[in-house]
């Protein structure tokens, strides 16, 4: 019988070679997977999500550079790379644009298979390297601050009229 640590790194073998069905070897029947953009819930659900993204990310790759074991609980550390060269994913056609992002999974896994995945990384990172917000510290990004902070102000400033 594999190592829990054995079951997360044959997910990650199966997101590098874009193969939904192997991924579905490993995911429980009632697998729910909570990834920063939305959750999903069974097989059918995981497999829309990753075929959406293979499409839209041609090159997409994850490099574990990390793990940890603890009973039932496999951290796994990594590095996404890819390219948004395909298709849309998430409502955002593709864009050319080139990403790297570092990242951390929380995976539970029971009688070798995953039960659940907690995925944890910067979106903001994601926003910024796609172009959809403007890098950090640039005239773009202090503007876009600035605008926030003055409507939060006005905002303020009305619910204390209010009151």
């Amino acid at each position: 019988m594999a190592t829990n640590t054995e079951v997360v790194q044959r997910v990650f073998d199966a997101i590098n070679a874009h193969d939904v069905n192997a991924l579905r070897e490993v995911w429980a029947a009632d697998v729910t997977e909570r990834l920063p953009d939305q959750t999903c819930h069974g097989p059918d659900e995981l497999a829309e999500y990753y075929s959406g993204l293979f499409a839209a990310m041609p090159d997409f790759h994850m490099e574990v550079v990390q793990t940890l074991e603890e009973g039932e609980t496999v951290f796994a550390r990594w590095v996404l790379t890819g390219n948004h060269t395909g298709g849309p994913f998430a409502g955002i056609d593709h864009t050319g644009a080139s990403i790297r992002l570092d990242g951390i999974d929380e995976f539970t896994i029971r009688d070798g298979k995953v039960a659940a995945n907690f995925v944890v990384f910067d979106q903001m990172e994601v926003g910024r390297q796609l172009g959809l917000l403007p890098p950090d510290g640039s005239v773009a990004d202090r503007a876009l601050k600035a605008a926030f902070n003055a409507k939060t102000k006005v905002a303020e400033a009305i619910r204390q009229a209010r009151s």
